[in-house]
Parts: structure tokens; sequence; C-alpha cells
């Protein structure tokens, strides 16, 4: 490794070429990047004390001393955006000048600065962009046509600075002499002895300037020979870009690149350290790196087709959109190991791979209607295809979902219907999702409902007329309170200006001003088919329509079913029930002190969250969420708890705890605390929430 300070300038004049490799970003500095440079040119330009302007440091690759006479291009590895930024400068000034009355001046800048004169083809140029942004800046030197598809980066930023000298030509002195002012430490590395990945990563270690997509393609193509570079990015990572498209790849890749390392290695990393997880993922891949970019190439595919819209199948392409209107990301290692056994493997057909995800759409959905925590969906759908029987596909998913236990479970059909007949479904994070898959479930030809606004049957306004009061009861307040963001009472029209807070008959029979029907008696949606005929609108209405809706939701959003003697072969030793005991086989529990301290302690963990429950063993009663997070032994004179957190987790103030790790003990945890009295129940339960926390935290 060689350093210096330079000229940036004269690093220039001289007859080479600095190119960017394939392997890096595009150009990306947008306007305030290139205002600032402006500034600190102008700056240095206009101050004859200021000596010199420091730009940074330029990184680059060159061949090891050689006898060739041929000159070799130098890879830019870091600093391209300041380079080519300055070039787009300089070519600005170049036009600007030749456009006026200094054309002699202007070419002159040209052979100095922007290209070799003694050279041809691409060595021509003195900066040579990588990918897309190579025609344009070309073709800007060169002034030809603009080419198609080009950079919106280079020519926003070339037209930025043309835009400037025009406003400002008295500042072009300053702006010249400020440029002649930069100054830059050159970082030449040669490929036979430096390894310009560890320069690289030094560089980038806090990768805020480069997303992790950059710093994987970085890391999988900058190890390369020049020609297998070049075939890896122009047939599968240049094909990736594309497929994102130019947008959404800077938006998606990392996401991507996350949910494909976490379907191949079944764990989530961090989506700030997606990249350290790659390159982990790659040192122990039994393959080349090539075989590694094909992998990539084609779980990226399956990624596009689902979570971009890509997918060509009609009835999956409609299954992945409505999934995506409920923003479950932490469903796609799921799917992409799912879409990868369809596509790739064909061990599923597209019919069972739409039930597929109908199924995650209904599961997740239900959960949300049911109020059921989210923070275990991503371990639950990570690691979701351990126990998949992929010979039996579509039976094993609806068997796996099935068997999930506690707060992972698969919401029965009467939870949903009663929870989606009693919640605030109009404050709903997808409120018009639900009503358009009710509105289009069994329709040939969905209805767009972007045409339509959600109209509340009772008025919200809480000053109702008389008539809505009179059709209402006397508890018209008390039914409005209770029902009016419910099922029952929202519907979609057309017209809900027109229909504002009148009676309901009047929204029933409504017409328009050229006296057209347009109530919900002639209403064409099958969401306001009950509404036809009614003569009135009341509390017993409003749940009538919101059980009828409710049986229709558990057609749209279905429950996973087999047999049970087929459920059962799926079931692993732990889910299956052993020896039934009650609280009284247990002698101390029998009664007296130490049972009624048992009930107002089973009282208390109990109410931690609705996804706790007892389950009475032989030697101890454990309370589980999933797994254990308590076990109660009683004794003649208290209860001993065995909290299943380690000693270093759990917060102890008052060192009530004892770590009994690798001792024998009758519970299953690590930490025994005793119970002796109801006085130290609050801070005691305090203890038993942080193993509760913790097992809901990181539950598989």
């Amino acid at each position: 490794m060689k350093a210096s300070e330079a000229n940036l300038m004269e690093v220039l004049e001289k007859p080479r070429q600095f190119r960017i490799p394939i392997y890096q970003r595009n150009y990306a500095w947008g306007e305030s990047q290139c205002h600032q440079l402006l500034k600190d040119v102008l700056a240095v330009g206009t101050v004859d004390q200021a000596s010199t302007h420091f730009l940074g440091t330029i990184v680059y690759v060159e061949r090891a001393q050689s006898i060739l006479v041929k000159q070799e291009p130098l890879m830019v590895i870091d600093g391209q955006q300041r380079l080519t930024t300055v070039t787009l400068m300089l070519l600005a000034l170049y036009h600007h000048l030749a456009d006026g009355q200094a054309a002699n001046q202007a070419e002159a800048l040209r052979r100095r600065f922007l290209i070799n004169p003694n050279e041809t083809g691409e060595m021509l140029y003195k900066v040579v962009l990588s990918d897309i942004d190579r025609p344009t800046l070309i073709s800007l030197i060169d002034d030809l046509p603009r080419p198609e598809p080009h950079s919106s980066r280079v020519m926003a930023n070339y037209e930025l600075f043309i835009e400037w000298f025009e406003a400002h030509p008295e500042q072009l002195d300053a702006v010249y002499l400020g440029l002649s002012k930069l100054e830059i430490v050159a970082v030449a590395l040669e490929r036979q002895r430096d390894n310009p990945q560890l320069v690289f990563e030094s560089m980038n270690s806090t990768g805020l300037d480069l997303s992790q997509a950059d710093l994987i393609r970085n890391f999988v193509l900058m190890g390369q020979e020049p020609n297998e570079q070049e075939s890896l990015y122009t047939h599968y990572w240049r094909a990736m870009e594309d497929g994102f498209g130019q947008a959404a790849y800077a938006r998606h890749f990392d996401s991507f690149m996350r949910h494909y390392l976490t379907a191949v290695t079944n764990d989530i990393p961090n989506i700030s350290k997606v990249y350290a997880a790659f390159k982990q993922y790659a040192s122990d891949y039994d393959g080349s790196i090539r075989d590694l970019v094909k992998e990539v190439h084609t779980y990226a595919k399956h990624y596009c087709a689902m979570a971009l819209g890509k997918e060509s199948d009609p009835k999956l392409k409609q299954a992945f959109k409505d999934l995506r209107e409920l923003k479950v990301d932490v469903a796609y290692p799921l799917l992409l190991e799912v879409y990868h056994d369809y596509k790739q493997n064909q061990l599923l057909s597209s019919v069972e791979l739409e039930k597929i995800v109908r199924l995650i759409e209904s599961y997740v959905f239900r959960r949300a209607v049911c109020g059921i925590p989210t923070n275990s969906l991503n371990r639950t759908f990570a690691r979701f295809t351990h126990n998949l029987r992929k010979d039996r596909y579509l039976e094993s998913v609806k068997a796996g979902f099935m068997l999930l236990p506690s707060y992972r479970r698969f919401p029965s059909d009467s939870e949903f219907q009663v929870a989606l007949r009693e919640r605030d479904l109009y404050h709903f994070r997808n409120l018009r999702y639900w009503l358009r898959r009710l509105e289009n479930h069994g329709r040939k030809e969905s209805v767009l409902i972007d045409e339509f606004t959600v109209e509340h049957v009772m008025p919200q306004n809480p000053e109702l007329s008389p008539e809505w009061q009179e059709a209402l009861g006397p508890e018209w307040q008390g039914v409005q309170e209770s029902y009016l963001h419910t099922l029952g009472n929202l519907t979609l029209t057309a017209y809900n200006s027109a229909y504002s807070d009148r009676p309901f008959r009047d929204k029933r029979d409504a017409k328009d001003k050229s006296n057209k029907p347009i109530g919900f008696a002639h209403s064409p949606l099958h969401l306001n088919s009950d509404l036809r005929h009614l003569e009135t609108w009341d509390q017993d209405a409003i749940l009538k329509r919101a059980t009828r809706l409710s049986e229709s939701a558990l057609s749209v959003w279905q429950a996973p079913s087999i047999g049970d003697d087929i459920l059962e072969a799926y079931r692993t030793p732990a889910q299956t029930s052993d020896a039934e005991y009650a609280l009284e086989d247990h002698l101390h529990l029998t009664g007296g002190p130490v049972r009624e301290l048992y009930d107002m302690f089973a009282t208390e963990v109990l109410a931690l969250d609705p996804c706790v429950y007892q389950d009475v063993k032989k030697l101890y009663v454990a309370f589980k969420a999933e797994t254990n997070f308590v076990d109660v032994i009683p004794q003649a004179k208290r209860l001993l708890l065995s909290l299943n957190i380690s000693a270093a987790d759990l917060e102890d103030p008052r060192g009530l705890g004892r770590d009994v790790a690798g001792i024998g003990r009758w519970g299953n945890g690590d930490v025994e605390i005793p119970l002796s009295s109801a006085g130290e129940l609050p801070y005691v339960v305090g203890l038993v929430r942080q193993a509760l926390e913790e097992q809901m935290d990181t539950a598989p």
C-alpha cells in the first residue's frame, strides 16, 4: 500500500484512467452534496490566503510493476462519489465555456482533465463510471445524444452545475481556482500484495455510507478476476437490480437479503448486520462464489414475485397482493422457502401454494383482530418449516398452524367471530383491506372499492336527530357508543356525502337530483344486501348484520382443518398430553394458608397476559405461555418458585433469587424464589413477569 498527498487536478492531468468497477454502487450523490462541494470550492477559491482544501481519500487498485507499456486502468474502491462529482463540475464548466467566447480555453480544459488525448476507445476518458452511469457520462463528454436508459443522477447533477454557472458567470474564475486547490490522499493498492476487500471494509466499517446491499455486492465481486466480475455482474447481479427496479432495489434489497438469510440459515440477522451474516454464510457455503450468486439471484426472483407484484399466475398474484396489504414482512422467510419448493423443486402445485399463502393471510389477520401480540411472529415464520413433511406439503402446513401453542396459536372460529363482532374495526389499521376482502369474496369480478368510501349506517354525530334517537330507543347513547365503529354498523357507499346523518329509511331509499336511486335499496354491493329491505336500524339489526358478516368472514379467512387422527401424527412428544393432576393432589394445597397464598399468586400470574395458563404436574404446578416460565413447588409453610430465566438476566435488587443452575431441583428454572407471605407478592410477581417477557421475546 502506498499513500501520498496529491493535488487532485494534477492527478487528473496525468495520462491515466480511473475506472469504477462494476461491483461498486452507482453514482449516488444528491443535490445537497453537490451544493456543499461547490460551497467548499468557492470558499477556497475566493480567499487568497487559503492554500488548499482537503477533499478526502481516493483508494485505487493498480497492478504490480510490469514491463508492459500498455496503460492499465486504476480501479477505484473508495472515493468514486467525490471523483465523479468533480468530473461533472469540470464537464459543466467546459460546456459553459464552449458555448461562450472561450472555446479555446474550454478545449484545453477538456484535454487536460476529462480525456487522455493520446488514447482511443474507453481509455480515452479520465474517469469511467460503472453500469448505467458510464454511457451517460461519456455522452456528455463527447457531446452526444443522451442514451436510454440513462443515469438520472449523473444528468441531474451535471445540469445543476450548468444552471449554477449560467446564473453566476462572475464566479467562474473562483470556481476554477478553488478546483486547483483541492487536495486528496491517494492510496494505491497492489492486487498481488494488498487485500482490497479488507481495506474497503475498514474504510466503511460504520456502514453509514454504504447500504448492506452495496457491501455484499462488493464482497462478492471484488475478489474475482475482472472477466469473472463482469460475467457475474452481467448475468446475475445486474439481473437482480433490473428485477427490483432502480428505486425498489434501494428500498427493498437489504430487507430481501435479511429474509433470504433467515430462510437458508434459520437465524434472523439484525437488519444492520446483514452484511456480517452474509459473510458468515458465504464462508460456510458448500459451493463456489458463482453458485452462491446464482442462489441469491434465484431467491431474489422469488421475492420480486411475492413482494413486488412480479408474479405471473393471476391467483397467486392476487394472494400475494392481499398479503402485502397486511404488511407482514416477517412471513417472507417462510414464503421464500415454500415458493422455492414450488418454483425450483416442484414439490407443490400453484393451487397448494395459493392455499398456503391464504392460510398465512388468515393467521395474521385473525390474530390482529383478536388483539394477540405480534412479538413472536418473526420467529414463528422463520422456523415454521422445521417440522414440515414436504411429501405432504399442504397437509403439514395446516398441521403446523393447528399445533401452534398459546400466544402463537391460530385463533379458532369462535374466538375470531366474537372479536370481529365486538371490536372497533373503523380505526383498525387494515380497514379498507377487510372491507374489500369481505365484499369481493365469491365474486367472479372484483369490485374496486377505491370508488367507495366507508359509511357508518348509524351516524357518528353524537347529536343524533330525533328520528335516530327514536329508532335506537331510550338507551340510544349507549347503543351508539357501543356499536358505532363495529362490524355491523360499517359498510361502503359511493354516496357518503348524500347520506350524511339522514334517518335510515332516507339512506335506504335515497335518490340523486336526477331522481336516480342511490340508496342502500339499490346498492350493487354484497355488503349492503341486508340493508335493502329493513324498515329500521337499531341494536338488534346491527347485531344480526354483524353475525351474518362474521359468518361470511370464516369463509374468507379460513382456519386450517385436518382430521384428528392425521393431526395426531404430527404432534411432537411435548405436544402429547400426559396424566392429569389437580391442585388437591398436592398435599400442601388441600387447604390452609399455603393454599390461600397460592390462589393469590395464581390470580396475579394468570392476569399477566391472556396467553398464560396453569398446568398442574405431579411434583409442581407450571405456569406457561408456550413453555414453563415459572414452576411452583408447594411446601409446608411457603411456595418455592422456580423461574425459567438465568440469574444474570434477572433484575432482582433485593437479591431474593438464588442461582440454582446446575443444581438438582424439582422445577425447570435456573432461579429459585421463596414466597412466604402476601406482602411479598407485588415484588415476586414482578420477577415472574421478567421470566414471562423473556420467553415471549425469544420464543422460537
